[in-house]
């Protein structure tokens, strides 16, 4: 008999499935661990609603190919929660050559049917 993963172990768990489906374009995954109110602001400060941003991600504008987890910071408060997940990651984004950025990713989370999703996401570096 499997213990139940905590919380906090699932929103790890989010972040890990997030980045191997960011790598892989998997849309049908990344379209399940995304709300449909998601936005992510970028780092310029543009706001990217779900739809554009994983057909962004769908047809090469955002390109990741790799992301070294260094840290993953969780606070749960009953059915919402933050994620915070700081990463070195490999990408080109649009346009741009492939680089490597000190990427931290803070989410918002909210947990619905028994399973946590992003609902909003905001990038910096760290």
């Amino acid at each position: 008999m499997s213990v139940p993963l905590t919380d906090e172990q699932q929103l790890k768990n989010l972040y890990a499935e997030m980045w191997q489906a960011l790598q892989t374009k998997d849309i049908k995954i990344l379209d399940e661990l995304h709300g449909d109110e998601f936005i992510l602001t970028h780092m310029t400060g543009m706001n990217q609603p779900k739809n554009e941003y994983l057909r962004c991600v769908r047809d090469g504008e955002l390109n990741y190919f790799s992301a070294q987890v260094e840290n993953i910071f969780v606070e749960v408060d009953g059915l919402k929660g933050k994620l915070i997940g700081q990463s070195k990651v490999e990408a080109a984004v649009f346009g741009g050559r492939k680089n490597t950025w000190r990427l931290q990713l803070a989410f918002d989370v909210e947990k619905r049917g028994g399973k946590w999703i992003l609902i909003y996401g905001k990038a910096s570096t760290y």
